[in-house]
């Protein structure tokens, strides 16, 4: 199936014309690109969360595969969807779902379900792809959107990930029968804005204390902190489920490349959001 865009000319500009001109106002210059296994990458309006976004993309080396791990804002469909084929359409173009990685990451976790429903409507994934398909002309994905964001089922979702990041690049080598390294295989992207409509100081200070958990690659700790001190991160599980799968995978080091938050751009500091983009690797 063709899974159209669902907030084209809403989060991000309409026309392929217009969302090109959108993206590059948020491309950055960041010298020389990292080679890294995942990013927290924001979803909200590009105009509020590109900034971050961009930096983000801007900064790492792309792969011609990717694992968007998403939450579920919708409350539709399986508690933990998955799609196995077909295709998203953004104003840029069609991306295709990666079947070979949707169907090993499926065959891993009981958890896990086969669900259109849950990605027709949801945001939190779309708007990563415009990003991705500025740097990449040729990618394919897979879309996981997380309601259930229990400990036990983050860190499933992530050890499946990880298994089948493991295993696709156990089976390739290339002309020299070296293996290249998994960070330029396949690319993990957790999707998640921050704290939620409280004032840019308290979102700040509660942030702060989210992103140590994740800058130290502790998915346990960064699960506890949420629910702990209240934190209004809507993408934690997918984030958990992420560093749960870079530990895995051999992460050693994460990188806050920049947070904002939107009163930057509105002018409102008494209710904003916060966006961080952060690269392990």
């Amino acid at each position: 199936m063709i899974r159209h865009a669902a907030v084209a000319g809403y989060f991000y500009e309409g026309s392929a014309a217009a969302l090109r001109r959108q993206v590059v106002e948020y491309v950055v210059d960041t010298g020389m690109k990292k080679d890294v296994l995942a990013v927290l990458s924001p979803h909200a309006g590009l105009v509020y969360s590109g900034p971050v976004a961009g930096a983000v993309y801007s900064s790492i080396n792309l792969p011609d595969k990717f694992i968007l791990i998403g939450p579920n804002h919708t409350g539709l469909g399986a508690r933990v969807s998955i799609m196995t084929s077909g295709e998203w359409e953004t104003p840029l173009g069609r991306v295709k779902i990666d079947e070979y990685l949707a169907s090993s990451i499926l065959s891993r976790c009981r958890l896990i379900h086969e669900d259109t429903l849950a990605h027709l409507r949801e945001h939190s994934l779309e708007v990563q792809l415009p990003f991705i398909q500025y740097f990449k002309e040729e990618f394919t994905f897979v879309p996981i959107q997380m309601m259930d964001v229990r400990l036990d089922t983050c860190l499933e979702v992530g050890r499946a990930v990880a298994e089948t990041i493991e295993a696709f690049g156990a089976g390739d080598e290339d002309a020299s029968g070296i293996r290249p390294r998994q960070s330029k295989r396949v690319l993990i992207v957790a999707s998640s804005d921050m704290s939620h409509y409280i004032s840019a100081e308290e979102a700040a200070e509660k942030d702060s204390k989210a992103i140590k958990k994740i800058l130290e690659i502790d998915p346990e700790g960064l699960h506890h902190i949420v629910r702990t001190e209240g934190i209004t991160m809507c993408g934690f599980g997918p984030a958990v489920a992420m560093l749960h799968a870079a530990r895995l995978l051999g992460a050693t080091k994460a990188e806050l490349i920049r947070y904002a938050n939107s009163g930057e751009v509105s002018g409102d500091y008494n209710q904003v959001v916060g966006y961080a983009g952060v690269v392990v690797s």
